[in-house]
């Protein structure tokens, strides 16, 4: 371990590790201190295992922030074509699941081992299980006490992360550092995250675990066309968890389970063109079995569609394009993806990621006030924080 570094990362994940290594071969001295036991434990579970390490249609409108325009500057200088190369340089197959969505084709595993190898290249010392006691601003540097002894060096990185996934590690440490140093951290919610429902509905949602079909979404203003999960504590797949990064507790969510169909218009053309079929095998033309089931059991308006009035068919295309419930809650922090809010951007350059009134004080990646939507977006922004950071040490 160096004893005068001239930049300490703190935080061995996506970002710190992309900060390390750019640093690294701009020439500069680098340790990356972590207090976990190994790196990189969130880029092994992510995506299921196979880690949607970024998404070629990223832009700023991807993100949330209460600065928006923070992000814009390191998105456009380093794009995901610019890690996509890395990537195939180090022999990783990349895996277009969806639209824009780049997996790894069998296990996260490679993007950690491609990092960790690019910071050995780049002359990276990497400290683990070394948790930090204090930070404090040292002459013209910064000076690190930790469980390894007392740390000199000419500038600071927080790669620290969120709240999301305790158990992997994630702490508000880096939250701390930036009140400690007068910066304002806006406030923090779990995000990317399943829906947890109340009692009726929660047995409803476990009756059906395990059931998936493509839905729209909408609460203030989001909007997402994905599908939706039935687990036996709520709801969960993309649908859900992209409109979580919206919803607030008390909302209300409006559910099409038959998006781009009006499902009314149906409904009378079918009773028009098809008088003696039941409204139960309609539904199971259009939906999960199992679900369509399901909906015959709660509303029990079953029967043949010659017989159901006009109104009773615009009940049923109530239930079906405006299913409307209300969320208990979400499964928190221990589920979250990400970390919805965290360090104010106002106070740091978007060109350099540091603290103007302190510039060897730096924070990039998950830490910031910065969240991108589900899709590989997060890791972007990790890469991209990292890259404009690293350059400029």
């Amino acid at each position: 371990m160096p004893s005068h570094p001239d930049v300490v990362v703190i935080g061995a994940g996506a970002a710190g590790l992309m900060c390390a290594l750019t640093a690294g071969y701009a020439g500069r001295r680098v340790l990356v201190l972590d207090h976990a036991s190994k790196p990189g434990k969130k880029i092994l579970m992510s995506g299921g295992g196979r880690c949607n390490f970024t998404n070629l249609d990223t832009a700023p409108a991807n993100f949330f922030s209460a600065n928006p325009h923070f992000c814009i500057s390191a998105l456009k200088r380093y794009r995901p074509e610019h890690f996509l190369e890395l990537v195939e340089r180090h022999a990783i197959e990349p895996v277009e699941k969806a639209p824009g969505q780049l997996f790894c084709a069998d296990s996260s595993r490679p993007i950690l081992d491609m990092l960790l190898t690019e910071c050995d290249w780049a002359g990276v010392a990497i400290r683990l299980a070394t948790p930090i006691e204090r930070i404090e601003r040292h002459a013209e540097g910064m000076r690190l006490s930790t469980a390894a002894g007392r740390i000199e060096c000419g500038a600071v990185v927080i790669a620290t992360g969120g709240l999301s996934i305790p158990t992997l590690g994630a702490s508000g440490f880096g939250y701390d550092v930036a009140r400690q140093f007068g910066l304002a951290v806006t406030e923090t919610r779990a995000a990317l995250v399943p829906f947890t429902l109340t009692s009726q509905w929660k047995a409803r949602a476990a009756a059906l675990a395990g059931v998936a079909c493509e839905v729209a979404v909408r609460c203030r203003g989001g909007y997402y066309r994905e599908p939706l999960l039935f687990t036996h504590r709520g709801l969960s797949g993309p649908a859900m968890l992209q409109i979580s990064s919206y919803w607030q507790p008390g909302d209300e969510l409006v559910v099409d389970l038959l998006p781009g169909l009006d499902a009314g218009a149906a409904l009378r053309e079918e009773r028009r063109a098809a008088p003696r079929r039941l409204v139960s095998t309609w539904l199971a033309e259009r939906l999960p079995r199992r679900l369509a089931q399901a909906l015959i059991e709660w509303y029990g308006d079953d029967g043949v569609l010659a017989e159901r009035s006009n109104a009773q068919l615009e009940a049923w295309a109530e239930r079906l394009n405006r299913w409307r419930l209300k969320p208990a809650g979400t499964e928190g922090w221990r589920t979250a993806e990400v970390t919805m809010g965290g360090v104010d951007t106002a106070a740091l350059s978007s060109k350099t990621f540091a603290v103007r009134e302190l510039p060897q004080l730096r924070f990039i990646g998950e830490v910031l006030d910065v969240t991108g939507e589900l899709g590989g977006y997060n890791f972007q922004w990790a890469w991209a924080s990292a890259v404009a950071c690293g350059l400029a040490l």
